[in-house]
């Protein structure tokens, strides 16, 4: 077996040494002897770039799986068992989602020492996007059409789905800052509970950052956002966490990937977060080049609403929505850089350019233009 060494993504979009080390042929074998139907591994077969985790395809003697680790810091075996549950949820009404094997023990997380392993099967289809960062935008008008479909498909499947929110703030796309009356009362609240986040936060003239990064969506949006109906979401529906199979004329997708981040929240907060992960070239921004692709953003609405219907007021509120659909996530990373990996430099990316960054955005003429786009669908 090999373990070779890899780099990850960067938060400017550059490739960095991963936040945690990477798979190895002696871990990998131990944790596989748990799994005797898979066969012992012969071979590791690719990393993973994403930086948050550690990732690799293994070749077994019987079949080729995914297998993922996390540091327990991050994930619990009980808290990654809660996306392992929606998972299943969704594989049970027909979502095209990798199934998590079990352990002889029956267990789909397993916990050992400082480290939490998941077994995935090998996903169906090309993985076209996954050395794609996940704010690349997308190129492919058909895959926008393809993947906006499907993401509603998979909000179908999961509206009857019952479950408490995650027990986590880590590195999970919530929503209940934005959808609070006021997200600074809440913020404050939620810190006693949150001391890495609190931590950093004493350096920060926060509250006042929060005004200035909510005016003038919040407002606007809190009302209607309030009655949205709880639905569990994926949280990071970028097509690098898809997979697909045909060309352009018949393109369909083989398999969705990765509900890491997946929450509680709404179904409209899943479609802003699609258009803010694939429409929008944020690390383009530095560079002064043409970061807004808003004709990513409409055929990702338009293959939405092909399946699942939109109203007006929906694609109103979905615009006034999407400055704000990244908050809760990006204090979530401040959190994780600041508290776990104890990077300051990427904490002060997190919270300046991603929490701050991305809202001011927004307010220039470029995001101004993707919001109308957006409205002008209504």
């Amino acid at each position: 077996m090999n373990d070779p060494l890899h780099l990850a993504h960067g938060l400017a979009g550059d490739n960095t040494p991963p936040d945690w080390p990477p798979l190895t042929a002696g871990e990998v074998e131990m944790l596989l002897r748990g799994y005797p139907a898979l066969g012992a591994p012969a071979r590791l077969d690719w990393h993973s770039p994403r930086p948050l985790s550690a990732a690799c395809l293994v070749e077994t003697e019987h079949t080729t799986v995914f297998v993922k680790r996390h540091h327990c810091s991050v994930r619990s075996a009980a808290t990654l068992a809660e996306e392992h549950r929606f998972i299943a949820h969704l594989r049970d009404r027909g979502m095209p989602i990798p199934a998590v094997l079990r352990d002889a023990h029956g267990q789909t997380a397993v916990a050992s020492g400082d480290w939490v392993y998941e077994v995935h099967e090998r996903a169906a289809g090309i993985d076209l996007y996954r050395e794609a960062i996940s704010w690349e935008p997308l190129p492919n008008h058909a895959h926008a059409l393809t993947a906006g479909r499907m993401l509603a498909a998979l909000h179908d499947a999961a509206t009857d789905y019952r479950a408490p929110q995650r027990d986590t703030h880590i590195l999970v796309a919530r929503s209940e800052l934005i959808a609070a009356p006021d997200p600074v009362a809440a913020l404050r609240a939620q810190l006693p509970q949150r001391p890495g986040l609190a931590d950093y936060l004493r350096d920060r003239d926060w509250p006042n950052d929060f005004a200035e990064l909510l005016a003038p969506w919040h407002a606007a949006a809190q009302p209607q956002l309030a009655q949205q109906a709880r639905l569990w979401t994926h949280g990071d529906w970028h097509v690098s966490n898809l997979c697909w199979n045909g060309g352009d004329s018949d393109v369909r997708i083989s398999a969705v990937l990765d509900f890491g981040l997946a929450a509680a929240n709404f179904a409209l907060f899943d479609l802003a977060t699609a258009i803010e992960r694939n429409a929008i070239a944020w690390l383009a921004l530095d560079s002064g080049a043409n970061a807004a692709h808003p004709d990513i953003a409409r055929t990702l609405i338009e293959g939405y609403r092909r399946q699942r219907a939109l109203k007006a007021a929906d694609l109103h509120l979905l615009a006034d929505l999407l400055p704000l659909v990244h908050v809760d996530f990006a204090l979530s990373e401040v959190e994780y850089y600041h508290a776990i990996t104890h990077s300051r430099a990427n904490a002060d990316v997190a919270y300046g350019t991603f929490l701050c960054g991305h809202a001011a955005w927004f307010r220039t003429p470029a995001g101004h233009a993707m919001l109308q786009a957006i409205r002008e669908l209504a």
